[in-house]
């Protein structure tokens, strides 16, 4: 009940937000020298005369039997449009998502089982560099680096799937770094805490005592107790790669879902751009779901019907 009481919350206000946006759509797509009758029955063709309610309850009855609408600017279906961009930003999202936690893990173990030593300082001090670099200006460096000068990966494009898995993986490898950055940082802190939280427990110095060397401690008893804090940072930070891919999809100029947002708001198409951000804030408040699921695998003593 309370992913769905989200869901239908949020969608509320993506409609008022948007409705509340100034201009016409209809004398958007008719060029300011169009007349008013012509506006007005565009207007009428759209649908967009009809009060706010019933506006948003055909909205929500059209999402749920996946009838998306039809686009202004385009007139093709809002959902086939969104179906063609999602096969790149998924793939984008999670290749991503899989650099963030594999290098914030790893700096997050490796700084927390060498506490205060040199390595730890150093990369504590790449992590608070890595959150401070704005994503688009480090997007930028890797294309100079190892498109321009390097000339090793395209500056932008995307070469599909339909040649095979590796030259449309190669097409994301820098946007997916840049959208990673910055999230490894952050969670390679948050990481770092929770390790280090875990090892001052009592039970940790009791494993120590019984004879468990420092690697088996960390990794049998450390790790999994210390995943809690880590899984929530995760879950929030998929809306924050979700939300980063509108702006790096058009420094790389990606034919993905950011960049579909990114066009239809300077066109007014805001049927399209409503259900691209409906979209994006379900996928969010589901993530969310499954890793508050999570929760009851990691620790035993958080039931599900508890979440």
């Amino acid at each position: 009940m309370t992913l769905l009481a989200t869901l239908v919350g949020a969608s509320l206000i993506i409609f008022l937000v948007l409705d509340a946006l100034p201009g016409n759509a209809a004398q958007m797509l008719m060029g300011a020298d169009a007349s008013p009758d012509a506006v007005r029955a565009l207007t009428i063709k759209l649908g967009l005369d009809q009060p706010l309610t019933v506006r948003y309850l055909q909205w929500i009855k059209g999402m749920a039997v996946g009838d998306l609408g039809n686009s202004y600017v385009y007139g093709t279906p809002v959902a086939g449009l969104i179906a063609e961009r999602l096969v790149l930003t998924i793939p984008l999202a999670i290749m991503s998502m899989l650099i963030t936690v594999t290098l914030a893990l790893a700096a997050g173990i490796y700084t927390a089982a060498n506490h205060n030593k040199l390595g730890d300082v150093g990369v504590m001090s790449l992590t608070q560099v890595g959150i401070a670099l704005p994503n688009f200006w480090f997007a930028i460096l890797l294309i100079l680096l190892f498109s321009v000068k390097l000339q090793w990966l395209s500056a932008g494009g995307f070469a599909g799937w339909d040649d095979g898995i590796w030259p449309g993986v190669k097409s994301l490898l820098l946007p997916a770094i840049s959208l990673a950055v910055v999230q490894a940082a952050i969670l390679a802190r948050v990481t770092r805490s929770a390790v280090l939280e875990v090892l001052r427990e009592d039970f940790v110095r009791t494993a120590r005592a019984k004879g468990l060397g420092k690697r088996e401690v960390l990794w049998s008893h450390v790790l999994r107790n210390a995943m809690i804090p880590v899984m929530t940072v995760m879950g929030l930070q998929f809306a924050n790669l979700l939300a980063g891919t509108i702006v790096i999809e058009n420094v790389f100029y990606l034919p993905g879902l950011g960049r579909l947002i990114f066009q239809s708001i300077a066109n007014r198409d805001l049927i399209v751009v409503r259900n691209c951000v409906m979209l994006l804030a379900a996928m969010v408040v589901i993530v969310n779901f499954v890793v508050d699921v999570l929760y009851a695998f990691i620790d035993p003593r958080i039931k599900v019907h508890d979440l």
